[in-house]
């Protein structure tokens, strides 16, 4: 039987191309989280689509991974990496001028993310304060510091990888469940400041078969006392109508069609792929 969380080998064809005057090397978009998973397959994505993108996690290796597969698929455009810890407000106003140095900063896709899974009685919250400073805080340094780079061209896009967990909440959650609602707040706040010239939305997936989630399944399992099994079975697909995960290519394939001319009327609002999980029942 084939893993459900086992991510499919990335082919050049299934990156969603799309023209778009934008979509050219002088315009940076900037990816946090791009290191592996959606992150690094949207890195690969922009890039194809003319952009420079500029790729940038904690995990260094994992960047050069990144780099490695483009260059692997021959995808077009071009892939920068700068290594930063997006709790440290140094590297992030280093990450910001490195990518500014690349060129038009023009998008910015906050992905990165982190994961524990423990009771509220029990939440760790060193855990809490470091998921808050790398997926709610950063995304709102990164966001003030790239705003003045689009205002000065032509405009741009923030898009913020949000989740189910941003609509409704799962138990043992609670610091992840709390970013994510937080996440959908900065999004129409930076709509509501944008003028339109700015965009800005939210992309809410329910499980996606990357290291986030399937680390979290052995955790999950002993939490609640069930099989890691169970756990996909149950836990992850059993609300769902779709009984299948996302590739993280879908996921950065959205995110293309986010940032590009046919989203124009996408300012605030957010994107709901969770294969039927949150309104039907």
């Amino acid at each position: 039987m084939t893993d459900p969380t086992e991510p499919p080998e990335l082919g050049r064809d299934d990156v969603l191309t799309l023209d778009d005057a934008r979509f050219v090397g002088e315009n940076v978009a900037l990816v946090t989280g791009a290191g592996s998973g959606i992150g690094r397959a949207t890195a690969l994505a922009l890039a194809h689509n003319g952009l420079t993108a500029m790729a940038t996690d904690i995990d260094e290796d994992g960047l050069d991974e990144t780099v490695a597969k483009h260059d692997e698929l021959d995808l077009d455009g071009t892939v920068e990496t700068v290594a930063g810890d997006l709790t440290d407000d140094d590297d992030i106003d280093r990450v910001v001028d490195r990518a500014a140095d690349c060129g038009q900063i023009t998008f910015l896709a906050n992905i990165a993310g982190l994961q524990t899974v423990a009771p509220i009685e029990e939440f760790p919250m060193e855990k809490y304060d470091m998921m808050q400073e790398a997926m709610l805080r950063a995304p709102l340094a990164l966001t003030k510091g790239c705003l003045p780079h689009m205002r000065e061209g032509d405009g741009g896009a923030v898009g913020n990888m949000c989740s189910i967990h941003g609509h409704y909440v799962t138990r043992d959650k609670v610091a992840y469940n709390m970013m994510k609602f937080g996440l959908r707040g900065l999004t129409q706040s930076i709509a509501a400041e944008g003028d339109g010239d700015v965009r800005a939305f939210s992309f809410s997936t329910a499980y996606v078969k990357t290291p986030l989630v399937t680390d979290q399944i052995a955790d999950t399992a002993e939490e609640r006392g069930i099989s890691e099994q169970e756990v996909v079975e149950d836990v992850m697909l059993g609300e769902a109508r779709v009984k299948e995960m996302m590739d993280p290519i879908e996921v950065a394939n959205v995110f293309t069609m986010g940032f590009s001319e046919h989203a124009n009327h996408l300012d605030g609002g957010d994107l709901l792929f969770d294969g039927g999980y949150t309104l039907t029942y």
